[in-house]
């Protein structure tokens, strides 16, 4: 004869209910239907296993189980994740699975395999909006690392002096890719209900004149500026992290350095790893600190200052909104 159970009567504490049911293991599965729509997420186990009589031949069983709120690992997108830092991002985030549902969003599927070709990784063009609203359903959170990619014109000889010439390629310009490709990422995960978005940028962007505008005549500071103004005006919880100068050296070995208004410019400390960066992406993820706010990011050369592995506290140093 199958066992009942019938829920609920409230004990002390009021997170515990009390079940008699007829069975014959202290564990009790109940069904996700019979728990109320406001209760937590229940782990259901005897605390009592001495309260036992008989009742018409059955043996019955007073068992009281509590409410364990549980905490479900966040669902996180990393859009660009086939890039250099993207992919460190993505990784980090599979490695920290009791904490994390990664996935990726890269342009073709030769970036989907070299980051492991996993079914949670979509492929799609960030210009398009509709590419980017299947991989953005049921996320928690957004990683943006994406942005257009320069490229060298083809005949330049370094052993003749002179700087190389850069361009980029049609449909690919800043103007698309980090403007109207983060603002279509911003407007797909605001409609999917996003709870937070990290955009990783560059600093430089107060400086219409910064070297990096002039690459291609693009202007590549600009409109990720814009973009940037875009997300903190969305309404959506945001962390704006402006990277220095990017390197593919090992990361957690370094002092990490906040600023604002690109003042860590005007210092020899402006450039941060890849790795590092990478780190601060996930960790925005994690504290309440770290939302709302905008910032420089670099760090002191390795073997001076003391390895950053607070950063509740990092990211309590920044004031800054935008």
């Amino acid at each position: 004869m199958a066992a009942t159970t019938t829920f609920f009567r409230p004990l002390l504490p009021s997170n515990s209910y009390k079940s008699r049911a007829v069975v014959d293991s202290p564990f009790v599965s109940v069904p996700r239907s019979s728990i109320p729509s406001s209760s937590p997420s229940l782990q259901l186990r005897s605390l009592v296993s001495d309260d036992r009589r008989k009742s018409n031949g059955k043996l019955r069983v007073s068992v009281i189980v509590s409410a364990a709120a549980t905490t479900e690992p966040l669902t996180v997108l990393v859009t660009g994740a086939g890039g250099r830092t993207g992919q460190i991002v993505y990784k980090k985030l599979k490695e920290r699975s009791d904490e994390f549902v990664a996935r990726g969003l890269v342009r073709t599927k030769e970036s989907k395999e070299k980051i492991g070709g996993e079914d949670e990784v979509f492929i799609g063009d960030i210009r398009d909006p509709s590419a980017i609203a299947p991989a953005v359903q049921g996320i928690d959170a957004l990683v943006i690392l994406t942005s257009a990619v320069p490229q060298m014109k083809p005949g330049f000889d370094p052993s003749k002096g002179g700087r190389p010439e850069f361009y980029f390629d049609e449909g690919a310009y800043p103007e698309q890719v980090d403007w109207i490709g983060q603002k279509n990422q911003i407007d797909a995960a605001k409609a999917a209900g996003v709870k937070q978005i990290v955009l990783v940028g560059s600093m430089g962007g107060t400086n219409i004149n910064h070297p990096l505008n002039s690459i291609g005549n693009a202007n590549i500071l600009v409109w990720k500026r814009k973009a940037e103004q875009y997300l903190a005006d969305s309404g959506i919880p945001y962390t704006i992290i402006r990277a220095g100068g990017l390197q593919d050296k090992e990361g957690g070995i370094r002092e990490l350095l906040v600023g604002k208004d690109d003042e860590l410019l005007e210092t020899e400390t402006r450039t941060i790893a890849r790795a590092d960066v990478a780190e601060v992406c996930v960790q925005a993820l994690q504290l309440e600190e770290a939302k709302f706010k905008a910032l420089d990011l670099a760090s002191k050369p390795e073997g001076t200052g003391t390895p950053t592995t607070d950063f509740k506290a990092l990211f309590a140093q920044v004031t800054t909104r935008f």
